[in-house]
C-alpha cells in the first residue's frame, strides 16, 4: 500500500495514474513520469503506427487519463498531486506526435515539454488554474504537449 493506505500499485488505475510507479519518485516526480513516457513511446512505436492510429491512441490515452487521474486523486483527498504523472506520459507522446523515434527528437521534446509544463505559460497556465477534477489534471499536460509537438513540428520544416 501507497501514501497512507490510500493506493496501491496492486490496483490497475492508480497504477496508470502513478505512472507504472515513476510518479512515487521523492523528487521531481513529473519529470521521472515524463522519463517513463520514453520506453513506452518506443514500445509503441514498433508497432509503427500511421498518423491517424497515433491520433486514435492519443484521444484514447487522454479520455482514459481522466478518468483514472479523477478516480486516483479522489482517493488520495488531494487534487493533482504530484504522484500523479499519467498526465506527464500522455503530454510527452502528444509532444512526440509524428515525429521520428530518434534521440534528437526525444530529448528536444522531453526539455521543451518539461520546461512548459513546469512554467505553464498562456493557455498551459490557464488549463491549470480553470479546469478541475480529472480534466485539470490532464488538459495542462495535454496543451504542453500540444504546444512542444507544434514548436517541434515547425523545427523539422526548418531543419
Amino acid at each position: 500500500m501507497l501514501l497512507a493506505n490510500k493506493l496501491s500499485l496492486a490496483n490497475p488505475i492508480h497504477l496508470i495514474s502513478l505512472g507504472f510507479g515513476s510518479g512515487l519518485a521523492p523528487k521531481a516526480p513529473g519529470t521521472f513520469g515524463t522519463l517513463a513516457a520514453i520506453p513506452l513511446l518506443l514500445l509503441v512505436g514498433l508497432l509503427q503506427f500511421n498518423w491517424w492510429q497515433q491520433l486514435i491512441l492519443l484521444v484514447v490515452m487522454t479520455l482514459a487519463g481522466i478518468a483514472c487521474c479523477a478516480y486516483s486523486a479522489k482517493a488520495m483527498g488531494v487534487h493533482d498531486h504530484p504522484a500523479i504523472v499519467w498526465d506527464e506520459i500522455v503530454g510527452y507522446f502528444i509532444a512526440m506526435y509524428a515525429l521520428p523515434h530518434q534521440w534528437p527528437w526525444l530529448l528536444a521534446a522531453f526539455v521543451l515539454f518539461r520546461i512548459l509544463d513546469i512554467s505553464k505559460p498562456g493557455p498551459v497556465g490557464w488549463c491549470d488554474r480553470q479546469l478541475h477534477g480529472g480534466s485539470g489534471i490532464m488538459l495542462d499536460d495535454v496543451v504542453a504537449g500540444i504546444l512542444t509537438a507544434l514548436i517541434l513540428h515547425g523545427a523539422a520544416l526548418i531543419l
